[in-house]
C-alpha cells in the first residue's frame, strides 16, 4: 500500500470516528484486563504491512478510548481540538520538523514567534514578556520557575547555572491550598524542594489572604521568595486579588508567579476581563493551549516578565548550531532540545477564530457551566456547593442516612458507567463533591440537556 492510500485509509478512521462522537458512550466500555490482552503480545520477530497495522490500532483501541473529546465530557480541564488545530497538527506530523532552531525549520521558529506575540495580546501579558511553547503546564511551570530561581539568586550574587544550588541560599515558595499538584512537581524538578512549599491562609472564596501573605513574607524577608497566584482554581474558578499580592510581594522583593493554566483565557473576553485586574503587574505567567485554546495535546504556554533571566536559565550553546541573523531559536527560552513545531495548531486556532472567536467560547463554555451547576443542583437529593464564577462549579449529593460522600462518589460512579456524560469527583473543604467542569467548542445546549436529564435518571435509579 502506498503512503498515499494508507493516509487516506487513516482519514477514514479518523472521519468515523468523529462521526460517532455524538452517539457514543463516554466511558470506556473495555477493562483493564481486556485492554491488556489485546495489545500485550510478543515482541514480533518480523513485521506486517501498515493498513493492517492501522486496521488492528483502531479496532484494539474502540473500546478503551475515554471520550474526552466529546462535548459532554465534563471531567478535568479537558478542551476540544478545533477543526483548524487538528489540521494543523496532522500536518506538524507531516512536515516533521525538528523546532528548536531556526536554522532546523525556518516556518516553524517564524510561527512560534508570532504566536508569541499574538498570545501576549490575546492575555493581557505586557508585550516586553519573553515566552515559551512547550508542553503544558506542568512544562510552563519549570521554564518560570527556572528563571526565577536564576534571578533570585542572582540578585544575591550566585550563579545557579554553573554551581547548582549546593552552597546557595536556599528558596522558598509560597502558595495557597489551592494551588495545583503541578506546581509541587515543578518545584521538586528544579530542586527546590517540596519543603520550601509555605502555605498561605486562604478567605472563605478561595482567594489567598493577603494578611497572611504580608506576614509571612515579613517572617523571612531574607529569604529569596517566589509567590505562586491562581488564575482559575480548578475547583471554584476563583482568581486571588493580584494588584494587592503584586504590591506586598514586591515590596518584598519576591518573584509573583500566576498559574493560570484556564483562567488566563478570561483575558479575551470584554465581559470576564475584570477578573484578571492587576495580573499583568507579575513577574511569569503559565497557560495551557490544549484547555481553552482547544488545540490538541501537548501544548502549554510560559510567559516572563524579564527575558535576559528567563534566557539564561535555559540557552545552552554548541559548536554546531546554526545561528542565522537576528532569527529566534526556540531552545534559548524552553526547557527542550529536539521538539515538536507546536507552534502551528496554535497559529491555525488563534487565526481561525481570532480574538472575537476566542472571547465567544470562553464565554460560551461558562454559561453552559452555570447551566449546569444551577440545573443539576436544584434536583432531588442534590445541593449547590459553589456556582462558577467561569467554567468550573461544584454539587453534591446528599444522603437520607448523612453519608453524602458515599452518596456523591456513587452518583458520579453511576453518571460515568451510565455514558451519557462525564464528570468527576474531588474534595473540597472536606466534602466529597462533582466537578462541574465546561472547556470544548463541541459542547452546545443540547449536550446539557442529555447531561441534566441523565443525571436525574441516575438520581432516580441510585436510592
Amino acid at each position: 500500500m502506498t503512503i498515499a492510500a494508507l493516509l487516506r485509509r487513516t482519514t477514514d478512521h479518523a472521519l468515523d470516528y468523529l462521526a460517532s462522537l455524538d452517539d457514543r458512550l463516554i466511558a470506556p466500555t473495555a477493562s483493564l484486563a481486556e485492554l491488556r490482552a489485546a495489545f500485550v503480545k510478543p515482541l514480533p520477530e518480523t513485521g506486517i504491512p501498515a493498513d493492517q497495522v492501522i486496521d488492528a490500532l483502531v479496532n484494539d483501541v474502540e473500546t478503551g478510548l475515554l471520550g474526552s473529546t466529546s462535548g459532554r465530557f465534563f471531567g478535568w480541564v479537558i478542551g476540544g481540538s478545533l477543526p483548524a488545530a487538528l489540521a494543523a497538527d496532522w500536518l506538524t506530523t507531516i512536515w516533521d520538523q525538528n523546532a528548536a532552531i531556526y536554522a532546523c525549520g525556518p516556518a516553524a521558529a517564524v510561527v512560534e514567534e508570532v504566536c508569541g506575540q499574538w498570545l501576549k495580546q490575546l492575555l493581557g501579558i505586557p508585550a516586553s514578556a519573553s515566552f515559551a511553547l512547550v508542553t503544558g503546564c506542568q512544562m510552563a511551570h519549570a521554564t518560570a520557575l527556572a528563571t526565577a530561581r536564576h534571578k533570585l539568586l542572582a540578585d544575591r550574587g550566585w550563579d545557579v547555572e554553573i554551581n547548582g544550588l549546593a552552597g546557595s541560599t536556599p528558596l522558598r515558595v509560597l502558595t495557597s491550598e489551592r494551588r495545583h499538584e503541578s506546581l509541587i512537581r515543578a518545584v521538586k524538578f528544579l530542586g527546590i524542594g517540596e519543603a520550601a512549599i509555605e502555605l498561605v491562609g486562604c478567605e472563605a472564596d478561595g482567594q489567598m489572604r493577603m494578611t497572611d501573605l504580608a506576614a509571612t513574607l515579613q517572617n523571612a524577608a531574607d529569604t529569596p521568595t517566589i509567590v505562586c497566584l491562581q488564575a482559575g482554581d480548578i475547583h471554584t474558578g476563583g482568581f486571588d486579588p493580584f494588584p494587592e499580592a503584586c504590591d506586598i510581594a514586591h515590596s518584598h522583593s519576591a518573584w509573583v508567579h500566576i498559574d493560570g493554566a484556564f483562567g488566563l483565557w478570561v483575558a479575551s473576553s470584554d465581559r470576564l476581563r475584570h477578573l484578571l485586574s492587576g495580573a499583568e503587574q507579575a513577574d511569569s505567567w503559565v497557560t495551557d493551549g490544549h484547555k481553552w485554546l482547544n488545540v490538541p495535546f501537548d501544548s502549554g504556554f510560559a510567559f516572563v516578565a524579564h527575558p535576559a533571566a528567563h534566557r539564561a536559565a535555559m540557552s545552552q550553546s554548541a559548536s554546531y548550531l546554526i545561528s542565522v541573523g537576528d532569527a529566534r531559536d526556540q531552545l534559548d527560552w524552553t526547557p527542550e532540545w529536539s521538539r515538536r513545531g507546536r507552534g502551528f495548531p496554535a497559529y491555525a486556532a488563534i487565526k481561525s477564530l481570532g480574538r472575537t472567536g476566542i472571547a465567544q467560547l470562553v464565554e460560551q463554555c461558562c454559561d453552559h457551566a452555570h447551566r449546569l451547576v444551577t440545573e443539576i443542583s436544584t434536583l432531588p437529593g442534590a445541593e449547590l456547593v459553589v456556582t462558577p464564577k467561569i467554567n468550573q462549579g461544584l454539587v453534591r449529593f446528599l444522603s437520607p442516612d448523612g453519608d453524602h460522600d458515599r452518596r456523591t462518589d456513587r452518583i458520579i460512579e453511576g453518571i460515568q458507567a451510565k455514558g451519557i456524560a462525564w464528570f468527576g469527583g474531588t474534595t473540597w473543604q472536606n466534602k466529597r463533591v462533582m466537578r462541574v467542569s465546561v472547556c470544548n467548542w463541541r459542547t452546545t445546549d443540547g449536550d446539557v440537556d442529555r447531561a441534566i436529564t441523565s443525571v436525574r435518571k441516575i438520581l432516580a435509579e441510585i436510592s
